[in-house]
């Protein structure tokens, strides 16, 4: 016995000594690897720019392609960049810790660096981040005009006109210079172009954080229920036919039932409908109508105990969803801050009626109390009248109270004109 120790004591520190090698020969190779990685994703642009752009920069400015190729080239380039920008910042981390000093390495950096700085633009589309405009506003010196005025021969009172003229206003002709000057800028399309991709990809990104927010739950509570908590919860309560029902709401439901086809036996027999029976059959037939309640009651009690881990469980995906996703939560609310800015003023003021009174309107408590219920039955409690009816009666006044302070805080400020509809509507 104590041999059989010393030997697998002796064949886990080979094991764990070897591991240590190996983990230590990827260290040392990973400045090398991340570097190379980075350098093919540069070839691999450099080859794009003289296969196709003749050896220019992959932007609608150097070859003039279709929408769908340079679509097309547009998603390759940005892949290739976001390689490059991976691997360089593993190479700068790992190379902190693995000291290495090679030529060939700093022409690889050259390379690399050439195209960095050549698409300097793209790191905005990689990092999210706001565009800047391109373009330069035309600076209107008020001096110069003055001296403009003053040289002219407009005071001579010879040439004055006796009809006042309107005087054009120097800010306005300015913001209508510059903007024409923006819209016949060279690099105007192009910023357009690379605004509505940007839009286009926060538009994706935010829909598909959307769905994702309502199918990982979803899913999460399904097969956790499915494959986890139900075969255990099955092995833990066996058959012990003693804890059939987990709440009295469960056992007046299935005594209902069994009275129920009792009357029902009776009835048949008063109509003639059936043989009479003898007391033994009538109490084997109550016997097995019993037993079939049970086992479905059984199931129903381990349905809602599942349901009860199931829910948390999908409740902590939820919350690891949320916080794994700063970025997208940031670019949903900027999604949603753009549908309700669009909508007009009276599709405002219809939507907040509209939440207000399904949940504290006049006909509120019914749905809250149907709403209550159901969840009370989803996880295998009572529904008990009186925590139902406490909660209708201090909810939707709390839920009504925080909806007028927002209304009458936040409204009036971002959107007075949907207030006052809102108040004529009222009205």
């Amino acid at each position: 016995m104590k041999n059989s120790l010393t030997r697998t004591a002796e064949l886990l520190r080979q094991n764990f000594q070897k591991y240590l090698r190996s983990l230590n020969r990827w260290l040392s190779d990973t400045p090398e690897r991340a570097l190379l990685e980075a350098y093919e994703a540069a070839q691999r642009i450099k080859n794009i720019e003289n296969e196709h752009f003749d050896g220019k920069k992959i932007s609608l400015q150097s070859v003039k392609y279709t929408e769908n190729v340079m679509s097309y080239w547009q998603v390759y380039l940005n892949k290739n960049l976001t390689i490059i920008k991976i691997r360089l910042a593993e190479f700068q981390l790992s190379r902190a810790i693995v000291n290495i000093s090679n030529s060939v390495l700093l022409e690889k950096l050259k390379v690399i660096d050439e195209v960095v700085e050549r698409y300097a633009i793209k790191d905005e589309l990689i990092n999210n981040t706001p565009l800047v405009s391109t373009y330069q506003p035309l600076k209107i010196n008020d001096n110069e005009i003055k001296k403009q005025l003053n040289s002219s021969n407009i005071n001579d009172p010879q040439v004055q006109d006796p009809i006042p003229k309107p005087r054009l206003n120097k800010s306005s002709l300015g913001r209508r210079i510059n903007k024409i000057q923006a819209d016949f800028a060279p690099q105007t399309e192009e910023e357009f172009v690379r605004n509505y991709r940007i839009s286009k990809g926060r538009t994706i990104i935010a829909l598909r954080f959307l769905i994702v927010l309502i199918i990982v739950p979803l899913l999460t509570q399904y097969l956790s229920k499915e494959f986890i908590v139900t075969p255990i919860l099955e092995r833990v309560r066996g058959d012990n036919t003693t804890k059939i029902f987990i709440n009295s709401d469960m056992e007046k439901e299935a005594l209902h039932e069994l009275h129920n086809f009792q009357e029902g036996l009776r009835f048949e027999y008063f109509l003639n409908q059936a043989p009479p029976l003898s007391s033994e059959l009538i109490q084997e037939k109550i016997k097995s109508k019993a037993i079939e309640i049970s086992e479905e009651f059984s199931k129903k009690s381990n349905s809602s105990i599942s349901n009860a881990f199931a829910d948390l469980i999908s409740l902590f995906s939820f919350g690891i969803v949320i916080a794994m996703s700063k970025r997208e939560i940031v670019i949903l609310k900027s999604f949603m801050d753009t549908i309700v800015s669009g909508l007009s003023d009276s599709a405002k003021a219809f939507l907040i009626i509209l939440f207000t009174d399904i949940f504290v309107g006049f006909h509120s408590p019914d749905g809250w109390e149907v709403l209550l219920a159901g969840l009370a039955e989803h996880l295998g409690l009572p529904a008990s009248r009186n925590v139902i009816f406490f909660f209708i009666a201090t909810f939707p006044v709390i839920l009504n109270t925080i909806f007028k302070y927002w209304i009458f805080r936040y409204l009036s400020r971002l959107s007075p004109s949907a207030l006052a509809t809102l108040k004529e509507m009222d009205e």
